[in-house]
């Protein structure tokens, strides 16, 4: 037991990063971020209702912002220094949510492509790889401050995992999921010779990045990667 006087005011302690939550039902094994034993950390999870797959990734999470702001702000007052959420496409409220509520905000996988290009050698540059090309849109990557001119593959023609998660079925096959994630990363490679490493929109796909990995032989990075890294400055480890 630690010496001294402790101190409250929060209803939670320890767990520094709040994930804001689509309403789902589709499976999260580990590896996704709405799987509590993904995190090396304790995190603290807040379902917004009415965030649908659907809505958020094909309607732009639309009618939505007053609700995740409501749950962003709940997070905070309860004791989280920090907010995710379960969506890159919510790439949308990044702005609106570090308005609201007064901590660091890192709403999407997506805002890792600017970073990943500054660590690439000359003539490289990041791709990304998502849940559905036809619905990430200009949008979508002028608020992650992702260059316009990034490659993008989908998995929308797979055969399994877009379909689950738009659809929040129940049941997924882990094998025919890794297989549409691994094709649209090899697709994505074989059309853009120039990319150096790939970023992974989706907060389901980090179970199938070394998978990816081993594929195309690129670096991969994925929401899990992001908020390690954002995790690791709200609170700092401690070497004494």
């Amino acid at each position: 037991m630690h010496a001294g006087v402790a101190t409250g005011g929060r209803a939670f302690y320890g767990a520094s990063v709040g994930i804001l939550m689509l309403e789902a039902q589709f499976p999260r094994i580990p590896g996704d971020m709405g799987n509590a034993l993904t995190w090396p950390f304790p995190v603290q999870f807040r379902v917004v209702p009415g965030a649908s797959p659907q809505v958020v990734v094909n309607e732009q999470a639309a009618g939505l912002r007053a609700a995740f702001l409501q749950a962003a702000s709940e997070l905070v007052a309860d004791g989280c220094d920090g907010i995710t959420t379960s969506c890159g496409f919510l790439s949308l409220l990044q702005s609106d949510l570090a308005q609201h509520v007064g901590v660091p905000v890192a709403t999407s996988s997506l805002m890792q492509v600017q970073m990943v290009n500054a660590l690439l050698p000359p003539g490289k540059r990041c791709g990304i790889v998502t849940v559905n090309a036809n619905s990430l849109t200009r949008v979508h990557l002028q608020a992650a401050k992702v260059p316009l001119d990034t490659p993008i593959g989908g998995i929308e023609s797979g055969i399994e995992l877009s379909r689950v998660l738009l659809g929040n079925e129940t049941t997924l096959d882990v094998g025919k999921a890794t297989h549409d994630v691994v094709d649209a990363a090899r697709c994505l490679v074989a059309q853009h010779p120039d990319l150096g490493a790939i970023v992974l929109e989706c907060t389901n796909m980090p179970p199938y990045a070394a998978a990816v990995r081993a594929a195309v032989n690129l670096p991969v990075y994925d929401i899990v990667s992001f908020i390690t890294w954002f995790q690791a400055g709200l609170m700092p480890r401690r070497f004494d």
